[in-house]
């Protein structure tokens, strides 16, 4: 069979074509054209300009654009306006840009190293030895052949590259084929230990890994079946068992905490305080309230999830009494005085900020800070002293703020409450916490959460509605539901408070010229940008070109699809082409929020970044001791760190759903479950499932026979001889096939009853043959 060519895996695909074709163009024919015959050649599109200057050997400019697709006068004055618009949009470089670069090009087989994926699983490598200031090609690695371990990042290869025309761009990207791994095995490896015929075998909880390794009787330093461990790779031959020698033994993994340990280890997350930290911690006590406002009279709340550990802020309003400012609100934000027990050098100070943030699995937490501050003193505990850095922010009655202020106090919670109970005070079902509150408290809250949600809606701040999943655990871990967790107005209340009193943190150290560590969100990607265009051009919705983009253009398209049965899929292709949010000092806003400026000021518990914030405002407005040292650490190296561990985080928090999901069904294999494909690569299909939000993977090979195209922009799987296709978001039946809880990988095979319905995989007719003419018979 003649092999063919496949579309390049991407996110930022094109989708008009099911596989690439190179075209050269603009060459001479070799025909000349007399001048009876000259007629003017048809105006190019953007696609085809941006594929020229992409692909051209040399610089380009518009002499060789006309040249290239011999335009008359009347189109050359035409040409010059698109150009200008394409450069103005930051789709096409400018010309001084494409004046002075050079021919992108790789060798044919090169060493490439594996950076990671993109946000629909597909594998993304670069050339190891890559020259320039210019970033190199994108490239795209094949799928790995059946029963060899899928590649990973850090991984080599010796790869045979294709060069093929990136669908969203037009310019070149390249196409990877592993053919030998080099230096491929990992230094070390992280599993469970068992044993049988004879010797130690260690299964590791990295579901890349597919096969066990093998461990010597006299290197297993006396580790059980069952023990979970850290082992290094020992150097042997390339075909046969991969060798193992175990170096620290962490715990038993039997029982469902396991799950827990198997992911804090794997993800690296620090989980033991020093001695010097857990003495300073032991060692606290409560804060003179000298020197302090004293709040204790205001009956301040904490409103928080059923299963909140920790309580660092506090809310409470009341109608602005300023006659000059009629219908507003005087809000008061009361958070936890951390910076009172952690000092910037100190033993807390090093754990913490090797921590970076606290981490939140469905079993447990690890603190940034050991419990007797994070849920002794830093906690608000009701009916307690605490103390408090507190901001007053006064509004108006469409929300804008008027002004602000920032203290030092001592507070005293009057409540603990939950978001459930808040809002069922609010809808008339006040229980015996929230009665004696509803006016003094819960009425005016939502009243200036009013005025602060006008002013949001007047931001355009982005609005998606994506549900989230909450794994339910006993006391001894074991799952006993997951349900997606449930959305209240009081839940936006909060946000909105805290939303308010952090920008007021910003733009008081931005007033006080102390440095800040912002929490910046940037717009989108153009490549992204481009990519979800085009998806939206298939469901005809419109993504308007050549202005600057704001949050609330997406909210347009948002609520255009919202009666559409693939609105669910549209918010998903909304969140992955937006950037990831980064602290940094420097400062370009946020993008999601609509906000000019921005930072964390709200949860210095569980934040480092917040910390700081907090340490820099003390400074700044002179409230005393634990404010930001004079020679403090660098703000831009501390913000990478600190991205850094909050990326950690959110991927160890994923993993453990993830594993605590597969445990959960893990007797459910071979049951039937219905879903939707929630991403779509040349690999397969990953499914969700309706019931539990439990995430997997439909395999490629495992569909009904066919060659399936990857259509990247569309977002779908397309059958080569069936016409059959698998769209991203449409609904699906699915067989469970495999559970491991050990990695958290599931495994489904896609049901196919052969009667496609609305919003499910369908068939497309394949085309009729066409009756041959006498073209026809001549080509045959």
């Amino acid at each position: 069979m003649a092999p063919h060519r496949r579309r390049v895996p991407s996110c930022r695909g094109n989708g008009k074509n099911d596989r690439i074709v190179h075209e050269s163009l603009g060459q001479d024919t070799g025909t000349p054209l007399t001048k009876s015959r000259q007629k003017s050649a048809p105006f190019p599109s953007r696609e085809d300009i941006l594929r020229f200057v992409t692909e051209s050997p040399g610089p380009v400019g518009r002499r060789e654009i006309v040249r290239a697709f011999r335009l008359d006068a009347h189109q050359r004055t035409r040409l010059k306006r698109v150009l200008r618009d394409m450069e103005r949009d930051g789709s096409l470089p400018s010309r001084r840009t494409r004046r002075g670069a050079k021919a992108v090009g790789l060798p044919a087989v090169t060493v490439l190293e594996i950076t990671g994926t993109d946000t629909d699983g597909e594998v993304l490598a670069r050339p190891l030895a890559w020259e320039g200031d210019a970033p190199p090609p994108v490239i795209y690695m094949a799928p790995e052949k059946r029963g060899r371990p899928a590649l990973g990042p850090g991984d080599r290869v010796l790869a045979r590259l294709a060069r093929v025309r990136d669908p969203v761009s037009g310019g070149v990207a390249y196409e990877g084929r592993t053919m030998r791994r080099i230096d491929a095995r990992p230094s070390h490896v992280l599993g469970v230990y068992e044993t049988g015929d004879g010797r130690g075998r260690l299964r590791s909880t990295d579901r890349r890994t597919r096969n066990d390794f093998v461990v010597a009787p006299g290197d297993s330093m006396g580790a059980q079946p069952g023990d979970l461990v850290r082992a290094k790779v020992l150097p042997g031959r390339r075909l046969g068992p991969r060798r193992a020698q175990v170096i620290e033994r962490l715990g038993k993994t039997e029982g469902a905490k396991s799950i827990g340990l198997i992911t804090l280890h794997e993800c690296g997350i620090p989980t033991q305080f020093t001695d010097q930290a857990l003495a300073q911690a032991a060692a606290a006590g409560a804060a003179p309230p000298q020197g302090r406002d004293d709040l204790r009279d205001l009956p301040l709340i904490t409103i928080d999830g059923a299963d909140a550990r920790d309580f660092d802020d506090a809310v409470w309003a009341e109608p602005d009494s300023d006659a000059d400012n009629p219908g507003g609100w005087h809000l008061l934000v009361a958070i936890a005085d951390v910076a009172s027990y952690v000092r910037p050098g100190d033993a807390l100070d090093a754990c913490a900020y090797e921590r970076g943030n606290s981490v939140y699995l469905p079993d447990r937490v690890v603190p940034m800070l050991p419990e007797a501050l994070s849920n002794g003193w830093c906690s608000l505990k009701p009916d307690e002293d605490r103390p408090c850095l507190a901001a007053h922010l006064w509004i108006d009655a469409d929300g804008a703020p008027l002004r602000h202020a920032f203290v030092r106090a001592t507070m005293r919670s009057a409540a603990r409450l939950t978001y459930a109970q808040v809002q069922a005070a609010r809808d008339g079902m006040p229980d015996d916490d929230t009665a004696p509150l509803v006016e003094t408290v819960v009425r005016p809250l939502y009243g200036a959460y009013g005025a602060l949600a006008k002013a949001r809606k007047m931001r355009g701040v982005l609005e998606l509605d994506l549900p989230e999943r909450r794994v339910v655990v006993d006391e001894d871990g074991v799952v006993t539901g997951i349900d997606i967790r449930p959305r209240h107005d009081s839940h936006r209340l909060i946000e909105e408070f805290m939303v308010a009193a952090n920008v007021a943190a910003a733009e008081t150290l931005a007033k006080a010229g102390q440095p800040c560590m912002h929490r910046n969100h940037d717009s989108p990607p153009l490549d992204k940008l481009e990519a979800l265009r085009q998806f939206l051009d298939g469901l005809g919705l419109k993504l308007a070109r050549g202005q600057v983009i704001k949050a609330s253009q997406f909210n347009h398209i948002l609520a255009k699809a919202a009666a559409l049965p693939q609105a669910h899929m549209v918010n998903q292709v909304v969140l992955r082409s937006q950037a990831q949010a980064e602290y940094r000092p420097g400062n370009i806003g946020h993008f999601g929020l609509a906000l000019g400026r921005y930072c964390h000021f709200t949860s210095p518990i569980r934040r480092y970044a917040d910390l700081v914030v907090h340490r820099a405002l003390i400074r700044g407005a002179g409230l005393g001791d634990g404010g930001l040292e004079e020679d403090h650490r660098d703000f831009t190296q501390m913000g990478e760190h600190l991205s850094g561990t909050e990326r950690r985080a959110q991927g160890a928090e994923r993993d453990a759903v993830n594993r605590f999901t597969a445990a959960y069904l893990a007797d459910r294999v071979g049951a039937v479950f219905a879903g939707r494909i929630n991403g779509v690569t040349r690999f397969g299909l990953f499914v969700t499932l309706d019931e539990t939000g439990a995430d997997g993977l439909v395999p490629a090979r495992t569909l009904p026979a066919d060659t399936y195209i990857h259509d990247a922009a569309g977002h779908c799987l397309r059958g080569r001889r069936t016409g059959r296709e698998y769209r991203l978001g449409e609904e699906v039946e699915v067989r469970l096939t495999e559970a491991d809880p050990l990695t958290g990988g599931m495994i489904f095979h896609l049901m196919d009853s052969g009667a496609p319905r609305p919003g499910r995989a369908r068939t497309r007719p394949a085309a009729a043959p066409k009756k041959p003419g006498k073209k026809g018979k001549r080509r045959r």
